[in-house]
């Protein structure tokens, strides 16, 4: 059983990485940003101010999360429901930004990740895996890139999915979020000391 954390900002090519890097060892890749994006989706659509610790806590027993393997692809279900790219939208990205600095959401989700891990040989991406989630990893990466770099893949990435956004949008809503994950109490996403830095 081998554990490899990758972490670093969103748009760095974490997941890109990881799911090559999973495919090429015969691995599980897990995507922990797809979790904390399904309860920003579930708080959202249930008109949940996502900065409101106590009332995102009160959704969490409604919250029934399931990561199966589809054809060699991670799928996300919300209560049954496979939610596919709908939780890839750019405001579902700041809901996830917002709900992952609550103390509760992040130990709802810490043994859904952990217990992954344990069962399997995994490359897992993230802000805090190397951190928090897996902190004895074998492996631990923190990737980076510069802000335009990373937004010009986002818009690229989200393109293709048919989703129409502007650079300059997307631009703002990294640095915006950059900045909430970095300086959150709970698990900033922040290089642990034995990571191997990559540009």
């Amino acid at each position: 059983m081998v554990k490899i954390a990758i972490d670093g900002p969103s748009g760095a090519g974490k997941s890109s990485i990881a799911k090559a890097l999973a495919k090429e060892m015969g691995i599980v890749y897990v995507d922990t940003g797809a979790l904390y994006r399904t309860i920003g989706y579930y708080v959202r659509s249930e008109g949940v101010d996502p900065k409101d610790g106590e009332a995102v806590k009160k959704c969490l027993p409604d919250i029934h999360i399931e990561v199966k393997y589809e054809n060699g692809t991670q799928c996300v279900y919300l209560n049954g429901e496979n939610l596919g790219d709908r939780i890839r939208e750019p405001e579902i990205s700041m809901y996830a930004s917002a709900v992952s600095a609550i103390p509760a959401v992040r130990d709802f989700l810490l043994e859904t990740q952990r217990s992954i891990a344990r069962a399997n040989s995994v490359v897992m991406d993230g802000r805090d895996i190397g951190t928090v989630i897996l902190p004895d990893a074998e492996v631990k990466i923190f990737l980076t890139a510069s802000n335009e770099c990373r937004a010009e893949r986002r818009c690229l990435e989200l393109k293709q999915k048919g989703i129409e956004v502007s650079y300059e949008e997307v631009l703002a809503d990294m640095i915006e979020r950059d900045n909430n994950d970095k300086n959150r109490a709970v698990a900033p996403a922040v290089p642990a000391p034995d990571a191997v830095m990559l540009d």
